[in-house]
């Protein structure tokens, strides 16, 4: 009996994330208004040189990425002038809860729960975002590299890990930029293990003559492919496009 009752808990479980999950996709890109994007930053080392930078974090910081996203938007014909608007919550305390590198499947599905969970449960300003992305800051001299990180469409959710360092500005934007965007549904254009930009899909230019050096990444390939083996990463969003297959996954174009 038992048994029988935990099977028909799981299943409606599955059965709610699975309609919530069809509801968020169609709410997240139909476009007709702007997505209201939460941003919650995060002293992620604990040190003193990162609490003074989340300390001094301001809504306008992220100004870059509203305007990129606007000048993307138009150049691929989507109805909104402003597709994202930031709005800069809370710091944070508490950490979200950390994915195993060496996870399998199940240990994945589990930490998505956990952590769609711990998101449910952050605080929220007059009305609820449309999206949240939780802004994890480390000092760069005690962390000169950071942890993967994680944009879900299940949950509406990210998990951004960025440097604490004024002069790293341009390329947190795009970390930011190219998570977000995970977040609604695009995927990921670079070659697992080499992480080198896929050809076509990947590349700025994919028809450019000479192909290489190339000189703007795709965001979510997140490199500039300057020759079939070497790729570097942009240092702003000055030197990002979204791309046809990418602008299509979000719903900015058709396929």
């Amino acid at each position: 009996m038992w048994r029988r009752m935990r099977i028909v808990v799981l299943l409606a479980i599955l059965a709610f994330v699975a309609l919530n999950t069809y509801f968020d996709r169609l709410y997240s890109t139909d476009w007709d208004a702007p997505l209201r994007v939460a941003l919650y930053p995060i002293n992620a080392d604990g040190g003193d040189v990162t609490e003074r930078f989340v300390r001094g974090i301001k809504a306008d910081d992220f100004v870059t990425i509203e305007r990129f996203f606007a000048e993307e938007a138009a150049a691929h014909g989507a109805p909104l002038e402003t597709p994202v608007r930031f709005e800069l919550g809370p710091q944070l305390r508490e950490a979200p809860p950390a994915l195993d590198p060496d996870a399998g499947p199940l240990g994945v599905a589990a930490w998505s729960l956990r952590a769609r969970w711990w998101a449910w449960r952050t605080p929220e300003g007059r009305a609820a975002p449309d999206i949240k992305l939780f802004l994890l800051y480390y000092d760069p001299r005690r962390s000169p590299a950071l942890p993967h990180s994680t944009g879900l469409r299940k949950g509406l959710f990210g998990v951004v890990h960025v440097f604490a360092d004024q002069r790293m500005l341009g390329s947190n934007d795009v970390v930011i930029a190219h998570e977000l965007l995970h977040t609604l549904g695009a995927s990921d254009k670079y070659e697992r293990g080499t992480n080198l930009p896929l050809h076509p899909e990947g590349y700025a230019e994919p028809d450019r003559e000479p192909l290489h050096p190339q000189t703007h990444a795709e965001l979510m390939a997140g490199r500039i492919p300057l020759s079939p083996d070497e790729a570097d990463t942009p240092e702003s969003l000055r030197y990002v496009v979204v791309g046809p297959r990418s602008a299509a996954e979000i719903g900015w174009s058709k396929p």
